[in-house]
Order: C-alpha cells, then sequence, then structure tokens
C-alpha cells in the first residue's frame, strides 16, 4: 500500500525528530514509572485488567487523546489514537498477570513503555505528518486477547505494529512459536471402588494413559517442539470411581503448519488413552491459537539502530540467550509488519515467569526499561513517518514471508 503525506507538513530531520521523541519521554519519566508500579502492584489475570485498563485510559485521556475504552468488544481493551493523515504505526501495551507470580512476565514494563512512547509519538503526530494508535490488549497469558482485537478490525489500515518485552538479556526478538491450548474433558461410569469397581469406568485412568501416551510420544517430536500439560479435574474421593476428569495441554511447533501435525498426534495419544479405560473423552481448542512470531525486518532494522543510539546494543538470540515461548503478537505479525525485541532488566541467569523477575519487573532496572524502551519506539516510529517508502517496504517483505 501506499501512504499519502499532507505536503505542507514543515520538514523535520529525523535527528530532530527523535531528539523531541526522546525529550518528550523524559518530560513523562515520573508519570511512566508511576503507572508501571502501580500496574506491578495490583496483578490482574487475563480479561480481569480493570485497574490497568481504567489507569492507561485516564492518563491517555488527560494528555488530550480519543481513547475507545473497552475497544471492539473486549471489556479491558482499549484504543487511543492521535495524527489526522499520514502512515498509521501501532504501539501495544500488555498489562495482565501471571497467577500466584503476579507480574513476573513483566507487563507492566511493556504497559508503561508502550504508553511512554504513545504519548512521545502523538505530540508529533501531525507536525510529522503521520498518526499513531495505541491498542491496549488483555489476555496475552492464554486468553488471546490480540487475536479477538485482531478479528474484529483493530489492526485494519495499521502499518506497522511495536511492542517491547522485558527479559534477561537484550535480544532483538524472542524465539515465538505457535502454541495450542487443548482441554481434554474425560466421561466415564462412577462406582462404589470397594464394593463394586466393576461397575465403573474409571476417567481418570482415562487421562493416566493418555499423559503417558504424550510422553512416549515427546521422545519422537522435533527437537523445537514442545508438549506439557497438568490434570485439572481427578475425581472426587478415592473410594469412588472418577467418573469426570480433565486436562490441560499445550501444544507448541515454531509455525502454524507444523502445529496442526502435532497437533493431531497428541489428540490420538489422548483418544487412545480413553479408550483403553473405555471412556469417552472430547478435546477441544481452550483459545485462540497463538501464531509463530514474524519479525519484520525493516521495522526491526530502525529500531535496532534506535536501541543502539540509547546505549541498548541488542543481540540475535542464541541458544544461551533466547526466550522461548508463544504470543498473540505473533498473530498480529501474519497480519501486519511488526516487531516483538527483548529488553534486559534482569540478570543474565533469571529468566521471565519466575518471582525473582517479577522484583526486577519493579526494580531500578525495569523502570530504566520503560524510559529506555518508550524512546526507542518512540523514535522508531518517527523512522516509519518519515522514510516515504518504510511502510511499504515493511509490507512488501511480510507479502514475501507468508508467501
Amino acid at each position: 500500500m501506499s501512504y499519502d503525506r499532507t505536503s505542507s507538513i514543515r520538514p523535520v530531520t529525523p535527528d530532530l525528530a527523535k531528539h523531541q521523541m526522546a525529550a518528550n519521554v523524559d518530560a513523562l519519566a515520573s508519570r511512566l514509572i508511576e503507572v508501571s508500579h502501580q500496574i506491578h502492584e495490583t496483578p490482574e489475570l487475563c480479561f480481569e485488567e480493570n485497574a490497568a485498563h481504567d489507569l492507561l485510559c485516564s492518563v491517555l485521556e488527560g494528555a488530550g487523546l480519543d481513547v475507545e475504552r473497552s475497544a471492539y468488544g473486549v471489556d479491558t481493551a482499549f484504543v487511543a489514537r492521535a495524527g489526522s493523515a499520514g502512515p498509521q504505526v501501532a504501539v501495544i501495551c500488555e498489562y495482565d498477570a501471571l497467577p500466584e507470580i503476579g507480574h513476573a512476565c513483566g507487563h507492566n514494563v511493556i504497559a508503561a513503555a508502550g504508553l511512554g512512547a504513545g504519548l512521545a509519538a502523538a505530540s508529533l503526530a501531525d507536525k510529522l505528518g503521520g498518526r499513531v494508535s495505541i491498542i491496549g490488549t488483555p489476555a496475552e497469558e492464554g486468553g488471546g486477547g490480540k487475536c479477538y482485537l485482531l478479528e474484529r478490525g483493530a489492526f485494519e489500515n495499521i502499518g506497522a505494529a511495536m511492542m517491547v518485552h522485558p527479559a534477561n538479556h537484550e535480544l532483538t526478538g524472542m524465539n515465538a512459536i505457535a502454541v495450542e491450548q487443548i482441554e481434554a474433558t474425560y466421561v466415564g461410569q462412577s462406582a462404589h471402588a470397594a464394593a463394586s469397581p466393576h461397575k465403573g469406568r474409571n476417567a481418570l485412568d482415562g487421562a493416566v494413559l493418555g499423559y503417558m501416551n504424550v510422553a512416549a510420544l515427546r521422545q519422537h517430536i522435533r527437537p523445537d517442539e514442545r508438549i506439557h500439560g497438568i490434570f485439572t479435574r481427578a475425581g472426587d474421593k478415592p473410594n469412588i470411581v472418577p467418573r469426570d476428569a480433565a486436562a490441560e495441554w499445550y501444544v507448541r511447533s515454531p509455525k502454524l503448519d507444523s502445529l496442526a501435525k502435532l497437533r493431531a498426534r497428541v489428540v490420538a495419544c489422548l483418544e487412545a488413552g480413553a479408550a483403553a479405560a473405555g471412556v469417552e473423552v472430547e478435546c477441544r481448542c481452550k483459545a485462540p491459537i497463538y501464531a509463530d512470531m514474524i519479525d519484520n525486518r525493516v521495522v526491526l532494522d530502525f529500531y535496532i539502530r534506535n536501541a543502539a543510539a540509547a546505549g541498548r546494543v541488542s543481540g540475535e538470540p542464541q541458544s544461551a540467550s533466547a526466550v522461548v515461548g508463544s504470543t498473540d503478537m505473533g498473530n498480529v505479525s501474519y497480519a501486519v509488519p511488526s516487531i516483538h525485541p527483548m529488553i534486559k532488566v534482569a540478570p543474565d541467569h533469571v529468566p521471565i515467569h519466575t518471582p525473582e523477575f517479577a522484583e526486577y519487573a519493579r526494580s531500578e532496572s525495569g523502570d530504566q526499561a520503560v524510559l529506555d524502551g518508550a524512546k526507542v519506539m518512540a523514535m522508531t516510529i518517527a523512522d516509519l513517518w518519515l522514510d516515504p517508502d518504510a511502510l511499504d517496504r515493511a509490507s512488501e517483505e511480510l507479502a514475501l514471508r507468508l508467501q
């Protein structure tokens, strides 16, 4: 697609624009850190992020932005927009937490950095001839908030989308692989386990046999694939043959097409366990399938240069430093040129999704990541606005990657 620019916009050099973007973030520094700390102190699970939603929307509204609360039919999503013409770039905020360990994924940093980048860019949007959307995306931790927003049109007419994710290394991206959550529900026949066990059909046996089948399968999958599961229901009392049982599985593979093949093998294992126990099983997709992440090199190269200028040198993920996981940002990256770089907040030996990482997400290094992440993204937005061909090149690259 081509992006029309208003000829009356006063010429501004990229260096001058970036300097002003950084200055805008510095002016917001205390408020951004306060927002990060408030979200960290009130961890909310997926689709329950009411306090974070209201806080972020209030700050954006206070800055004079047009904010759509509960956007696209998702209660804790929002969209704020600025700029009247030109190429449109989206900054993504995440703000949900994890059960028990709170912001051990550092989404408070993501939210505050996205807020800062969006506000810094918004104040210059009309001057630079661009548009920015700050999109609040709930439920990244398994709920697929971005998937719902994507299918309902939140990313239409967006030229590029970006976010930064805290980690224990400075990286150009994470090894974000595709994932499907499978809920396996077993139904058998209850009976007294001592008096008449022969009258029962043990649903838990079906679940256990399915688990064992998957355990055997793990030896024969690709090294970059993952399968992990837990039992979520296993009966009521030992002297009652369990009529009902349930398990939850995550199936991961590098790409969507390979995920579909692996899913079929996992479901066959679960169904075989049920058949052996003489019970029924239903396997259903519990949440939207997460796609693998396609990091757009055109956009990423701008980010890397701006990060280096801010004193953060982003390395390519290596076996020792790579962060492997899944994110619904992958689904966005299939539709819009996108990046998902990792910004260091913790020592090398402290990985995400640990209680220790949650502490670093609110530490001095976490606060610095908020400010640096906001500056680097804002400067990257300036590059995308001021380079007349950047978003066309990014779009062409994505089209080639999807072939």
